[in-house]
């Protein structure tokens, strides 16, 4: 099961305002998801609570990557951070594209599917419904769901306070409308041997994956937008280096993890020191 969650990512090779029609069926079906009617389509999530919630929580949005499927990804360990950290956490499923696979629609040509205001509206009856704080909800993903996650916080910002991409990136349309963006927190880990997601940009565009530069000049831009001045760079170990961007608009952040030798899996504590996972609440916590 391990092997699927950290493998079964991109294109299989990896080695991993509420609308009044949005109705929400509480018991599981028999898929063991959770049910939210958006807009007329079904649409599955697994949602977890830890015991003793405290009100005002904070929610954190979790993506399966390309093919995925979220009762994996809830296996990866983000519940366990947030029992012991206190936040709800939610993984929804993406439904297929037009090859029938599972997938999020970061503004591809992959599908008509509307993922931007399925999570949209999914947050806002979650927040709802369960006290959560909205102004401390966030959005994280593997590989898809990595593109996904920029996506989200490019497009609504007033929904999701940042972002944290694991072996993802943008994709092309969202590089594209770069312009539109706000100042947002965003950390990103990547492999520095990836050929699913390289690091150099050169994805290829088919389908709408690609058109987003190198990710240094991605970073380059996140900076700028946020208007960072601090720059600290960490030795984590033999095979990882973490720059951190800080003292942006509003105390924002832009962290940049690379993994030497490392291709499309998400890295653990033995290449950064902790899991992924637990990296992404660290970064996420500090807003």
């Amino acid at each position: 099961m391990r092997l699927l969650i950290l493998f079964g990512c991109l294109f299989g090779f990896v080695t991993l305002t509420l609308h009044a029609d949005d109705v929400v069926q509480q018991e599981l079906n028999k898929r063991g998801f959770r049910v939210f009617d958006h807009e007329g389509t079904e649409r599955e999530y697994l949602l977890h609570l830890p015991e003793d919630l405290p009100k005002k929580a904070p929610l954190v949005v979790f993506l399966h990557g390309y093919r995925g499927d979220a009762r994996d990804y809830a296996k990866m360990g983000m519940s366990r951070v947030a029992d012991a950290n206190k936040f709800a956490v939610v993984y929804p499923q993406g439904l297929p594209d037009r090859k029938k696979i599972p997938h999020w629609n970061a503004r591809m040509k992959l599908s008509t599917v509307d993922d931007i205001g399925f999570l949209k509206s999914m947050v806002a009856y979650l927040q709802k419904e369960h006290g959560l704080d909205p102004k401390r909800t966030f959005v994280s993903g593997v590989s898809n769901g990595g593109f996904m996650s920029y996506t989200m916080v490019s497009e609504h910002p007033e929904t999701f306070r940042a972002a944290a991409s694991i072996i993802g990136t943008m994709s092309g349309e969202t590089w594209r409308k770069r312009e539109q963006m706000k100042p947002v927190p965003v950390l990103q880990i990547s492999g520095l041997s990836d050929r699913i997601v390289p690091v150099d940009g050169s994805m290829s565009a088919a389908g709408g994956w690609g058109g987003a530069p190198d990710q240094r000049t991605i970073i380059g831009f996140l900076k700028k937008l946020n208007q960072t001045g601090t720059e600290e760079i960490i030795e984590v170990s033999s095979r990882t280096t973490g720059y951190r961007y800080g003292g942006g608009v509003s105390g924002n952040e832009v962290w940049l993890y690379e993994v030497k030798d490392w291709g499309h899996r998400v890295p653990r504590a033995k290449e950064l020191g902790v899991h992924s996972v637990d990296l992404v609440w660290d970064f996420f916590s500090r807003y």
